[in-house]
């Protein structure tokens, strides 16, 4: 009975193995690995699965530390995920640890493992006897599992607020949702979500938003099918209010995709909102999302960087550049980002997005007003941006942004990763004088 219950538990191990591997091995984002999961899991196994590749990504270098003394010589990328995941399970969850380490040892047969079956099963039961406890003297990149260059950026941006930034980024993301303005009210939905015997709770500085108590599939959430509440943090929520669209206004959302803050805007006013992205793919995403939500919006293919290509040539009352960056605000929920970037990523991203301003500016009315944004918590991508374009452009003054709910900056506000329970963030609000 005992063997059949460690091979039942050992396919969710060798899936987040996988999937861990995936990413630091292949460099393949997490969305992607667990994309390519059998269908056929259970619920459970693919709770489980999920719980342990997230966990380990988030703990992986400290995971690391603790398991290098056990080991003579680095294992090869699959076993090398393998232990960490048996280890996690070990440290940081309720799983009995004598099923934890049978389960991950019988992982090692569907992973073609099976000669690492001894090893696997001596550093975890090691392990579990005499843990090993990293001391005071241990990097902070280590204690915390972040690569060093991202340590020594959020350090330099963030000085004493650091190691509080840090360890937000490992904690687990909320699930927030948006209500549909045009279709009910928060209360409504509040109301109706206590009936299905889920608890929420409104959002003190997002108008139309909520928190779930314990997050729940898509397609489980009442009002989510017929179009009265969207999953959207509450962070990227606050694009609508700094933007201020009204009635009759020409806007332009310039890197849509996937459509959230799209559909939002068109929620909260009646304009002639166009949603451009350079991706057909994540463009069609976008329409359907509208659809659901019973919202219109002219979708474009293009390169926000090249209006010459897309634009008719008249000016837009509202931008939208929510730039592509390095995603470092999102940590909690994309824990792969701390080990797929690379240092020189944010220099290749702060150029793609001063072009980004460079370009969209003309396309914008005398007048009117551009919501600069990213979901990056580092200055290269935010404020340093922000600064050389209005020093280099004589009719751009950024404005005190309202409402303010991070920490203000010189040219817009942050928001710290955790801070009112957001992802963190990047805004700036710009005026074409």
């Amino acid at each position: 009975m005992a063997a059949e219950t460690a091979d039942a538990g050992a396919r969710p191990r060798a899936l987040a193995a996988r999937a861990v591997a995936g990413v630091i091995d292949q460099g393949q984002s997490l969305d992607a690995a667990l994309a390519a999961w059998p269908s056929d899991l259970s619920g459970a196994d693919l709770a489980l699965a999920r719980m342990m590749a997230y966990g380990t990504l988030r703990d992986y270098r400290r995971l690391g530390a603790l398991l290098a003394p056990r080991l003579k010589k680095t294992p090869q990328p699959v076993l090398d995920a393998l232990l960490r995941v048996g280890l996690f399970q070990l440290e940081a969850t309720r799983v009995p640890a004598h099923a934890a380490v049978h389960a991950t040892v019988a992982a090692t047969k569907s992973l073609k493992l099976s000669k690492a079956r001894g090893l696997v099963n001596a550093v975890l039961r090691g392990h579990q006897r005499e843990p090993v406890r990293l001391g005071d003297e241990a990097a902070v990149g280590v204690m915390h599992s972040y690569p060093d260059w991202l340590v020594e950026r959020i350090a330099a941006d963030w000085g004493a607020a650091a190691t509080e930034v840090l360890a937000a980024g490992n904690d687990r993301a909320p699930m927030h949702l948006r209500v549909n303005r045009r279709r009910t009210t928060r209360d409504a939905m509040l109301a109706e979500w206590r009936t299905a015997d889920l608890s929420a709770s409104p959002m003190t500085v997002c108008a139309d938003g909520a928190t779930l108590a314990a997050p729940v599939a898509a397609e489980r959430l009442p009002g989510f099918a017929e179009g009265r509440v969207s999953i959207q943090d509450g962070a990227a929520q606050i694009a609508a209010d700094l933007l201020a669209a009204h009635d009759g206004q020409r806007v332009l959302d310039a890197c849509a995709a996937p459509g959230n803050k799209s559909a939002h805007l068109c929620e909260r006013a009646d304009i002639a909102l166009t949603a451009l992205d350079i991706d057909a793919g994540r463009l069609a995403t976008l329409e359907a999302t509208l659809a659901r939500l019973g919202l219109s919006a002219t979708t474009r293919v293009g390169d926000a960087a090249e209006p010459a290509a897309w634009w008719n040539g008249e000016p837009f009352d509202r931008i939208l550049l929510d730039a592509p960056c390095s995603g470092t605000g999102v940590i909690r929920r994309h824990p792969d980002i701390k080990w797929l970037r690379r240092a020189t990523d944010i220099d290749t991203a702060a150029v793609r997005q001063r072009r980004l301003l460079e370009a969209l500016w003309p396309t914008l009315a005398h007048g009117g007003r551009l919501v600069y944004a990213t979901c990056s918590i580092l200055a290269a991508e935010g404020d340093d941006i922000v600064q050389d374009f209005v020093a280099a452009t004589p009719d751009a003054s950024a404005l005190d942004p309202a409402p303010l709910v991070g920490q203000p900056t010189a040219f817009g506000q942050r928001i710290a990763p955790g801070a009112h329970d957001l992802d963190g963030f990047y805004y700036a609000v710009l005026v074409r004088e």
